[in-house]
């Protein structure tokens, strides 16, 4: 089974390098961004700027800065950013690693505003020219799971805003 998928826009971030990317969206609250959309679909964003909140679904197209080819396999085990120094593995699936078997990225801004075709956000964690495939608005009711909650190996280690792959250590 193949899928092909058409982006509808880019993400615009002062980030241009994997390593100086934020951990996740939700640890970078300050950064503004905007996501561009493409012309034939700036009617798609009609009612948007009613949410507080947005999922951005996007293609990972630079996970490692070109250190490795993306025709090469990702791996299924690794050791993600925030255990570097540990040696701990763990499946890909229980990570938030960009390099994946589909590099699919999904992250949770803050929108600011919609103006146009542009929907300018906060609170991203995405390398400059990230391609994205959707928009989705975030709703409460629905998106927030009930207790009990457990982040697993997440609630094990030290997370602060801003925090990057480079300030954790070497890959």
């Amino acid at each position: 089974m193949d899928a092909t998928f058409t982006p509808v826009g880019v993400v615009r971030t002062p980030y241009t390098r994997a390593e100086d990317t934020p951990v996740q969206a939700a640890l970078n609250r300050g950064q503004d961004a905007v996501v561009e959309i493409a012309p034939e679909y700036a009617a798609g964003l009609d009612g948007l700027a009613g949410f507080s909140h947005v999922w951005l679904v996007t293609w990972l197209h630079r996970p490692h800065d070109g250190a490795e080819p993306a025709t090469r396999p990702a791996p299924l085990r690794l050791v993600p950013f925030l255990l570097r120094g540990t040696g701990r593995e763990l499946g890909v699936f229980a990570t938030r690693a960009p390099r994946r078997p589909n590099a699919i990225g999904l992250s949770l801004v803050r929108i600011r505003s919609v103006e146009g075709a542009q929907v300018h956000v906060v609170g991203v964690d995405l390398l400059d020219g990230t391609p994205v495939l959707d928009l989705k608005p975030f709703f409460p009711d629905a998106d927030t799971p009930d207790p009990p909650l457990s982040g697993g190996w997440f609630d094990e280690v030290e997370l602060r805003d801003g925090i990057r792959p480079s300030d954790v250590g070497p890959p």
